[in-house]
């Protein structure tokens, strides 16, 4: 582990010592001040800011929300097969796997451009279905343990060529190796199934014991953000790869992972979370309008009791003392989107999609501005939500189309432009 990285996690450590229950937390209905630390000091400096206010908002959100960071081991890979005339002979494509300490190696997919004048920049993103979906490729290894009994032909629980290619058109790899980029992917259930029983199975192995998930352990989505850390070890041994302009990409809960793994890991270069919503980049604060029950009992947007309720497995036990007052949350994702700072980090939205809550999104980018300031990296931030179709291409961006909650071709052609101007 680099010792930037390594400095970065012991001292979140240390601040994680002591932290009251969250019955004892004030309440705060408003978005914490992203500068102001939890004893009242004010951050004025970038080194305070990185000395102090960051590794405690990394411990905070360990303690409170996400569970620590897995312990890292030794990532080693081996090659399973290499396509060097992937897409026509424009790209080559890889299967590795990846031994990073868990169970069972992670199947990690690349592909990037065979035409390039340098090492190319990278998309590093966790899919919902195995790699073999994301290709019309019948040599592409199919997953060998647990997938949900919903994949075609999954009988039982175990994929099948019925599903191959079926998720090609919402990754459209071809058109980012035709943009000049790499992109290198691997399967969520290779670290942690998705799957409340099989979740908590696999988290009790990472971290060593088979008693109950305590208060603060690993839940899911931590151990799928430290997935990517691990990623990036790897990743970062790849000639063909620029390491230093690798982005985190991910849709639904793999975008609030990829979130979390760009606020938990500066060696990404910028974040592209995609209708992350509730525990990811939508605020845990839901205004009441958008709380209330509807008329089939729901609110309009996924609060942090909803979430909670139906994915248990997804944040630390401590996050469900917060379900009857998020208020008292010492944070919001605000917090999380300002551990990125400098770096750039763009929300991208769908205009049906209420549940993921994207006005609240659009709330989150001004509240962690102040963090990007520090660095002398002051957003143009509009007023009020940039009009639909409208790409707000900046440090801190924002995106929001017609449709629904997916991930699209349409989609990556926008995340490119974005890239174009901030990891080129």
């Amino acid at each position: 582990m680099k010792p930037l990285l390594l400095a970065t996690l012991m001292t979140a450590a240390s601040f994680a010592a002591e932290l009251p229950a969250p019955s004892e937390l004030p309440e705060n209905p408003a978005f914490p001040d992203v500068l102001t630390m939890r004893d009242g000091a004010k951050i004025t400096s970038l080194a305070d800011w990185k000395t102090k206010r960051a590794p405690e908002l990394r411990a905070l959100f360990q303690h409170y929300m996400y569970g620590a960071n897995p312990a890292t081991k030794p990532v080693s890979g081996k090659l399973l097969r290499e396509d060097k005339a992937a897409f026509a002979g424009k790209a080559t494509l890889r299967e590795v796997e990846v031994d990073c300490g868990l169970a069972a190696p992670v199947h990690l997919m690349i592909v990037f451009p065979n035409r390039r004048e340098k090492p190319a920049a990278c998309f590093l993103g966790m899919n919902f279905r195995g790699n073999y979906q994301l290709l019309d490729d019948a040599a592409i290894a199919l997953p060998k343990g647990w997938v949900s009994d919903k994949f075609p032909g999954a009988e039982p629980n175990r994929a099948a060529d019925a599903g191959r290619g079926k998720e090609k058109e919402a990754w459209a790899l071809e058109q980012s190796i035709d943009r000049g980029y790499a992109v290198a992917t691997f399967f969520s259930a290779d670290v942690v199934p998705d799957d409340k029983a099989l979740g908590e199975v696999a988290l009790a192995s990472i971290r060593g014991n088979d008693a109950p998930r305590g208060a603060t352990d690993t839940a899911t989505i931590a151990a799928w953000a430290w997935g990517f850390s691990r990623m990036l070890d790897y990743v970062s041994s790849v000639p063909e790869i620029d390491s230093k302009r690798v982005a985190t990409v991910g849709h639904s809960r793999n975008g609030k992972t990829a979130l979390l793994a760009a606020a938990m890991d500066p060696r990404f270069a910028l974040a592209i979370p995609s209708q992350a919503g509730s525990g990811g980049t939508g605020p845990s604060r839901v205004s009441a309008e958008l709380a209330a029950p509807q008329s089939n009992g729901r609110p309009k947007a996924e609060t942090i009791a909803v979430i909670n309720k139906n994915f248990p497995h997804w944040f630390c036990e401590n996050f469900k003392g917060f379900v009857e007052n998020p208020a008292k949350l010492p944070f919001d994702q605000h917090c999380l989107i300002a551990l990125c700072a400098p770096r750039p980090v763009l929300l991208s939205n769908a205009e049906d999609d209420v549940w993921a809550n994207p006005e609240g999104q659009f709330s989150l980018i001004a509240a962690a501005s102040p963090a990007y300031a520090l660095y002398g990296e002051v957003p143009k931030l509009p007023t009020t939500r940039p009009a639909i179709n409208e790409l707000l291409n900046e440090r801190l961006g924002y995106y929001i189309r017609p449709g629904k909650h997916a991930m699209t071709t349409a989609d990556w052609k926008v995340w490119l432009d974005y890239a174009d101007r901030w990891l080129k």
